[in-house]
């Protein structure tokens, strides 16, 4: 019985330092606020632009797998952190979306992206901008 103990509370304590580390690599991170107020006026085109990289049978399946699986992530109500805490708790999700497109800009290529992109050409110019893409 000790050792079903002892591997619980070990998997408790990973589990609690990973998500600390987490939130230490967001609160690093942080954007200010001028970004993340772009960022917020560019979620409806970039909800799309996810939903429809997603469905791209041309695309890797691995890239398609990560943008569901990062369509999952941001349709739960469950974040790393709250997003009741001001700037940080859409922070997080601002930092997911930026590296699963940064990964998929590696994988499938910026022309994939922009071929996707519903926005105007001023909001890809931003998107590029908040997220790195194509640097």
């Amino acid at each position: 019985m000790t050792w079903w103990w002892q591997t619980l509370i070990s998997f408790g304590v990973a589990i609690l330092l990973i998500w600390l580390a987490l939130l230490f690599a967001l609160l690093v991170a942080k954007p200010d606020r001028a970004q993340l107020k772009e960022a917020l006026r560019l979620l409806p085109d970039l909800l799309r632009l996810l939903r429809r990289l997603a469905a791209d049978r041309s695309l890797p399946r691995g890239v398609r797998v990560r943008l569901a699986l990062l369509l999952t992530y941001l349709a739960l109500p469950i974040d790393l952190i709250p997003d009741f805490i001001p700037v940080l708790g859409y922070a997080d999700d601002a930092i997911i979306v930026t590296a699963v497109l940064r990964s998929t800009v590696r994988r499938a290529g910026l022309d994939a992206v922009r071929r996707h992109w519903p926005g105007t050409d001023d909001g890809f110019a931003a998107l590029s901008r908040l997220t790195g893409l194509g640097q």
